[in-house]
């Protein structure tokens, strides 16, 4: 009997998320394997969202039973933990040489970007699931754009935190919007889900998103005496130009305004 002590759920996600599960014993490779069944999962997500993905969908799109996935796979629960490290691989990398507010910036915007251009992925538990060997080459690279910075790690780790909270902040507003947007154009248009999305009405989607004209109804519905502050603030507003033209780019706002923060703290920090 061996005298090792079993190894949990947790572990074993550990284990297969770093690829360190036992050595198989010698014999016919099985036809399937963890990176098939991730990736089938990931053709699924990337088809009908993260609802689709199910052990017993993954298993029909593999040609097998749900049975023969548990030999590889723990669980579905474990399935999205090895999927959201599987789709930090849609990142990319960074060119080499930016200067460190320049590739901050770039490492920042492309996970908003990416996570626009694949929604179902902030459907999955980012926040909560121990990162595998892609989402921390992420962080490397992250890290190996601040090489520059004279800070302690534990700081520079703070800086990645910080910056992808931003991330899951700006893309789940935007994703949400979107999707709300979506569902009042097809309501109207009465037309379902079998119609892609970038086949409505781009203007209708435009109108449909919760926050557009959101200046313009709040300069007709506030009052000095209900929102005195709200009601100051927006006598200073321009409304945009008559072709609807945005007073700018509001991803590159916010983002800014984060690194001017960022930036800041780092002139303090290292006195230059």
């Amino acid at each position: 009997m061996s005298t090792e002590e079993p190894v949990q759920p947790a572990e074993s996600a550990l284990q297969r998320l770093w690829g360190q599960q036992p050595r198989r014993r010698r014999g016919p490779k099985p036809a399937l394997s963890v990176d098939r069944i991730v990736e089938a999962a990931l053709d699924l997500a990337e088809a009908e969202g993260i609802g689709a993905v199910s052990m017993a969908r993954v298993a029909e799109s593999l040609g097998c039973s749900p049975m023969a996935l548990y030999r590889h796979v723990a669980s579905k629960d474990e399935l999205l933990v090895l999927l959201t490290d599987r789709g930090a691989d849609l990142l990319g990398d960074l060119p080499p040489g930016l200067g460190w507010r320049d590739g901050l910036e770039l490492w920042t915007r492309r996970q908003i970007e990416m996570a626009l251009a694949h929604p179902w992925y902030l459907d999955l538990p980012v926040a909560t699931v121990p990162p595998g060997p892609r989402r921390v080459r992420w962080i490397d690279q992250a890290l190996g754009v601040m090489a520059e910075l004279d800070l302690p790690f534990d700081e520079k780790l703070a800086i990645v935190g910080l910056l992808a909270q931003h991330v899951l902040g700006e893309a789940r507003v935007q994703i949400e919007t979107r999707r709300a947007a979506v569902e009042q154009v097809r309501r109207s248009a009465d037309v379902g889900p079998e119609t892609p999305d970038d086949e409505l009405d781009p203007g209708a989607l435009a109108q449909a998103n919760p926050f557009h004209d959101f200046e313009v109804v709040l300069s007709r519905l506030a009052t000095p005496d209900q929102f005195p502050h709200l009601f100051a603030a927006l006598a200073t507003w321009e409304p945009p130009g008559e072709d609807g033209t945005p007073a700018g780019d509001e991803l590159s706002f916010g983002l800014g305004i984060v690194l001017d923060g960022i930036e800041a703290y780092v002139r303090r920090r290292t006195g230059s």
